[in-house]
């Protein structure tokens, strides 16, 4: 699934789940370091684990972050 992120550098957030474990996430633009580390962590967890942790993440002084987009994105997938 493909999610258009809002309010983050990252224009979208490409998501695999399977069973309810994340097995791949690929981040469009944003902090490229960063993003890729967030990926690898989630990577092989159950996404109903990496909701609660991501969820209400801020970037400065923005209302939300890539953390917070992603776990949006899986939400939607549940």
């Amino acid at each position: 699934m493909t999610f258009k992120t809002q309010g983050v550098c990252c224009r979208e957030i490409t998501v695999d789940v399977q069973d309810g474990i994340i097995k791949e996430i690929a981040f469009s633009n944003g902090c490229d370091g960063n993003l890729k580390g967030i990926a690898q962590l989630a990577k092989g967890r159950k996404a109903a684990d990496i909701i609660p942790l991501m969820t209400g993440i801020k970037c400065g002084p923005k209302a939300t972050s890539c953390p917070d987009q992603l776990a949006a994105a899986l939400r939607m997938m549940e």
